[in-house]
């Protein structure tokens, strides 16, 4: 049996940007799924915190170093610069993986730099 798990997360990223325009995606800072473990064109979850908006859509290559979070395309709709987003990748691990998994999760400053780089999030966890 496989489970679908948690594998990256971002957590309250900052939107830079929101251009309708573009093909789609979402350009997010390179550095910053490298720190997660998110590859381009690897399929992303993304929550709005600001208005409940969730939808699913592909990680594509930023500028190196910018804190860039856009939007891309019809998405580009559910987001406004200055949102807080959560963007998540998940995985199939096996059973026997299970007891060595670790996802990697990113707390963001307002900024999009990293706060703290984590493996297990304490369910208390509460942000203001």
């Amino acid at each position: 049996m496989f489970r679908s798990m948690l594998k990256s997360k971002i957590h309250r990223a900052t939107v830079t940007e929101a251009d309708l325009n573009y093909v789609g995606s979402i350009t997010i800072d390179p550095q910053l799924l490298e720190a997660v473990d998110i590859l381009p064109n690897e399929k992303v979850l993304v929550v709005n915190n600001n208005n409940g908006e969730r939808f699913e859509t592909y990680a594509i290559l930023g500028e190196p170093g910018s804190g860039q979070i856009c939007v891309n395309g019809a998405a580009a709709r559910l987001v406004q610069p200055g949102d807080l987003v959560i963007i998540m990748a998940f995985a199939l691990v096996s059973e026997a993986e299970l007891a060595d998994f670790e996802p990697k999760v990113a707390f963001m400053n307002r900024d999009n730099t990293i706060a703290e780089l984590v493996h297990v999030e304490d369910p208390q966890t509460t942000f203001v």
